[in-house]
């Protein structure tokens, strides 16, 4: 089993370039790796992911405006192409938050176990953005369409016991 931990606790895991560059070469690695027959995400701290590091893409501290779909189509998409295509299983485990793209990289893996301190946030509305990283597709698709909405237009947290009812 390949292990990977998003380690950058103290912004709560949240993606930087780095952190993008580093995953995507270990999914790539389970993919070719004949000994690798499961993998198994987390995230170190106390969450899992709080989704993208907008923090240097602040448009107030000056430089180029950010391009959020280019970082999508750079980083996001190509990483959860490849989980969703590697033909073994990938096992999130999910403590504290999973916060926009995190909780979509979450619901993108096979299987995903939750602490009872899980809580999957699509804050994307809150931003005013609507849910990316595969969240549109997986929401609907694990939820149905109705409770993905809500979750999506209101940014409400779905707490792990919820979570689990909900299937």
């Amino acid at each position: 089993m390949l292990r990977l931990t998003l380690n950058r606790p103290d912004k709560l895991n949240s993606f930087n370039e780095e952190m993008h560059l580093a995953l995507r070469a270990q999914i790539e690695r389970a993919h070719h790796d004949h000994a690798v027959r499961a993998v198994l995400l987390t995230g170190a701290g106390r969450g899992f992911c709080a989704g993208q590091d907008l923090g240097d893409r602040d448009p107030r501290k000056g430089g180029p405006k950010p391009d959020l779909g280019q970082t999508l189509e750079t980083f996001y998409n190509p990483t959860l192409r490849l989980i969703r295509s590697l033909e073994k299983p990938v096992v999130c485990a999910v403590n504290g938050v999973a916060a926009g793209a995190g909780a979509n990289i979450a619901f993108a893996c096979d299987i995903v176990l939750a602490a009872k301190s899980a809580k999957f946030i699509q804050a994307f509305a809150k931003i005013g953005l609507v849910p990316d990283a595969g969240g549109t597709w997986s929401l609907a698709r694990i939820l149905g369409e109705p409770r993905a909405k809500a979750l999506a237009l209101t940014a409400e947290p779905l707490m792990a016991e919820k979570a689990a009812d909900w299937g």
